[in-house]
């Protein structure tokens, strides 16, 4: 049984590469190098942020990108050199939950959150395959393995975020002590593979507990100890308006969207013809729900996604393209109808979220 949540939603804007098309590059005119820069990592979290994006995700992985230079910067050390560049747009990494050390994992997102004000969320990717899994001496991990270690980590993660209490900082210079160390804890989680013992060298993040996102089925939904969000994909538009419908029973919803636009007089389909004609070395990474056409029929469309998900993540055919037109004919048409939440300097990601800060679970217990 579906339901409707009560919030306006919130239009994510995925910006790794040139685009989720396999020959966007060839078609932006961009060179590998051109991708590579930090100038063109500024150049569009930037434009993002004044279209009026609520957040901007990067993609990640520990394999070389199937489309794209053979090489890309790291998610979160992208997202912290776009943090004091902005003021409104959270930013959103993709970072591995099952090879990445989960205590590297809670304090360089922790380390986010502090630099960017509270804009930080996390994105938890879990492929486990075999190739993945030799880069760093480890086998595959698949099945319900696979999804208990991704609980595990986001559990330790969140154990680690809560090991200072929010005040456990104090700075008595007359006793020359820094903190109060009663207000620093132990998570001692052991989970199937690892255990953690803290507590953190990063004092609890700005917004208390980062919002995780996760796909639907890796992590079970939960503000306490799951996903504040479910990533849902599905083939078809209209079949991912469904699954977004279903899970949004069990809790908020991001949908993802693949997009093309009619652009500069030229339509969406031919556009994509012209793409798909590049001979290509690799295909196509994943198949999600697609939707070219005029930006009315995706504004259209994205309300009602948007009466069901609390939240959609646009994949740009070619991100330069679609950008424009999106910031210029979308965004302006959904937030005149009153479906977008607010943008605000200075907001957090939970609060763009419509998520309360949560209490520290230790302090809380005693």
């Amino acid at each position: 049984m579906s339901q409707q949540h009560s919030g306006r939603g919130i239009i994510a804007l995925e910006v790794d590469g040139a685009g989720a098309h396999p020959a966007a590059r060839r078609a932006g005119g961009l060179t590998r190098d051109d991708l590579l820069a930090g100038t063109r990592t500024r150049q569009v979290v930037l434009a993002a942020e004044s279209a009026g994006f609520h957040a901007v995700t990067f993609d990640d992985g520990r394999l070389a990108p199937a489309q794209g230079p053979r090489a890309r910067l790291d998610a979160v050390q992208r997202a912290a050199f776009a943090a004091p560049l902005t003021r409104s747009i959270a930013l959103v990494p993709v970072v591995d939950a099952v090879y990445t050390e989960p205590f590297h994992v809670a304090t360089q997102l922790a380390s986010l959150d502090y630099v960017s004000g509270g804009r930080a969320g996390w994105i938890v990717s879990a492929s486990g395959t075999a190739a993945e899994g030799a880069a760093v001496g480890r086998g595959a991990v698949s099945g319900e393995a696979l999804r208990r270690e991704a609980e595990d980590v986001v559990e330790a993660n969140r154990l680690l975020w809560d090991s200072w209490e929010d005040d456990a900082v104090i700075r008595d210079v007359a006793s020359g002590r820094y903190l109060d160390s009663g207000k620093l804890h132990y998570a001692d989680f052991r989970g199937g593979s690892f255990s953690v013992k803290g507590p953190s060298i990063i004092p609890r993040p700005p917004q208390g507990q980062l919002p995780v996102l996760a796909p639907a089925g890796l992590v079970a939904p939960g503000a306490d100890s799951g996903a504040d969000a479910v990533l849902v994909s599905a083939p078809t538009p209209e079949l991912l308006l469904a699954e977004a419908a279903e899970h949004a029973a069990r809790g908020p919803v991001i949908a993802e969207l693949e997009i093309a636009l009619d652009s500069r007089g030229r339509p969406a389909g031919d556009r994509l013809a012209e793409l798909d004609a590049w001979e290509l070395p690799e295909p196509r990474a994943e198949l999600r729900a697609q939707l070219a056409g005029t930006a009315e029929e995706l504004a259209d469309y994205l309300a009602q996604l948007l009466a069901v998900a609390r939240g959609v993540r646009l994949h740009p055919a070619v991100l330069d393209t679609e950008l424009e037109e999106l910031g210029r004919l979308v965004l302006p048409r959904l937030r005149a109808a009153g479906l977008l939440a607010a943008t605000a300097p200075d907001n957090t990601f939970r609060g763009i979220l419509g998520l309360a800060r949560p209490a520290n679970r230790f302090a809380a217990a005693g």
